[in-house]
């Protein structure tokens, strides 16, 4: 479905991702794991378009089509093709309602005016009651739901997730897995997540890219990200 090949990224002169390849499989969960500062915000943004891939290709292929060169497409195309993104920072609009974020979210894939349908909300009951709150008004968790809502709601092929478990509680976090659990196995959307987590990642995800320092160091499926390779990488040590 996604495929990164050969791509580098600087800010200004220096160097953040280095040759970076990766496959993203259809219907799986890849994690994307390292320290922070190691390149995982990156990467996510330039898939998403939020950052400019200096060499290299990023790749998109659906099962009946040829392979599209991502970097000539804008951030509304790519989530037009199927490209869902949930960043750090969310980017809701505080002060309009829950269900004016989702009518705008759609609109930007969709021409003129469209009705929230009931599916996000059977999907995503607990936005239900807050469908006519504005976005300040709620809850870090709830602004989350909204969030990861109006990435949902245009049917992605693919959901981005950039660091989705920082400041999560225990009880959103395991509420939020189920989510995410449901959505890659039983509805087959391929989720890619930047997250440093490691139960978290343990009970999600199917694969592992691990960065350090810009480069894939390690990847493989979840069971093989073993203690050597956390103490090697995972550890303040391993920080440049």
């Amino acid at each position: 479905m996604l495929s990164l090949r050969a791509v580098n990224h600087y800010y200004g002169s220096q160097h953040i991702l280095w040759n970076l390849s990766l496959d993203l499989p259809p219907g799986e969960c890849t994690c994307v794991l390292g320290l922070p500062g190691m390149g995982k915000t990156t990467l996510v943004n330039c898939i998403a378009g939020f950052q400019k891939v200096e060499s290299g290709g990023i790749f998109w292929q659906e099962a009946s089509g040829p392979p599209q060169d991502l970097l000539t497409l804008t951030p509304p195309l790519r989530a037009a093709m199927g490209i869902g993104y949930v960043p750090q920072d969310k980017r809701i609009f505080s002060q309009m309602t829950v269900e004016e974020n989702l009518q705008i979210a759609m609109r930007a894939t969709h021409e003129g005016h469209s009705a929230v349908g009931s599916a996000i909300f059977d999907l995503m009951p607990d936005l239900w009651p807050l469908r006519q709150v504005k976005g300040a008004a709620m809850s870090e968790d709830d602004q989350y739901q909204l969030a990861l809502a109006s990435a949902l709601i245009n049917n992605p092929k693919l959901l981005i997730l950039d660091e989705p478990t920082r400041g999560m509680g225990q009880g959103f976090m395991h509420k939020f897995g189920e989510c995410l659990l449901r959505l890659n196995r039983e509805l087959g959307l391929t989720v890619l997540l930047a997250e440093q987590h490691l139960p978290f990642i343990r009970r999600v995800a199917d694969k592992f890219c691990l960065l350090h320092r810009g480069r894939n160091v390690a990847q493989g499926n979840v069971s093989q990200l073993d203690t050597r390779l956390l103490e090697q990488f995972m550890t303040p040590d391993a920080a440049p």
